[in-house]
């Protein structure tokens, strides 16, 4: 509608973002004019020359389009298998760093994307940046978790789920 297509049928999928304007993301089409301007020929069962149909089609249409209405209609909060940082360790001493990159390194060995915090801001403040980052799992890890193997593990937005083994 109102577009410069110069194809023959079409069909577009149109998604709305999350303030009602819509975008067209997916289109396939049939091309009646490139096999004429590129003289494209395929010879047919009985031996004659026949001009083809091309069809295009684009799946995602720009993948730009498609991740910016994608976080825009989620704010940024990607579900867990989509996050860039699936699970973040929050050091509480100096002494649980060498635990949390051993915890680190399982994890991503699991094929999870982990990350451990710097750990300079006191608690309350990780956990804060980690939310505001929409990380979606979080593990405190203290003197209590290093010894006995456990993690605390919060979720973003739904707090403590409880404590898993390292080794589960």
């Amino acid at each position: 509608e109102g577009g410069g297509a110069f194809y023959g049928p079409k069909i577009d999928l149109k998604i709305k973002d999350a303030i009602g304007r819509q975008w067209q993301c997916s289109t396939v089409q049939c091309d009646f004019n490139l096999p004429d301007r590129f003289d494209l020929n395929y010879r047919n069962s009985e031996g004659k020359d026949e001009r083809p149909i091309m069809v295009h089609r684009a799946i995602f249409g720009s993948l730009e389009r498609f991740f910016a209405i994608l976080l825009e209609s989620v704010g940024g909060d990607l579900p867990l298998w989509l996050a860039p940082t699936q699970l973040r360790l929050l050091p509480v001493t100096d002494e649980a760093r060498g635990f949390c990159a051993d915890v680190a390194a399982k994890a991503k060995r699991r094929g999870l994307r982990c990350e451990v915090d710097p750990g300079k801001d006191r608690l309350n403040k990780q956990i804060r940046n980690a939310e505001q980052q929409r990380v979606p799992l979080m593990c405190v890890v203290g003197e209590q978790e290093t010894s006995s193997g456990r993690l605390s593990v919060r979720a973003r937005g739904r707090g403590d789920l409880g404590k898993i083994d390292v080794d589960a």
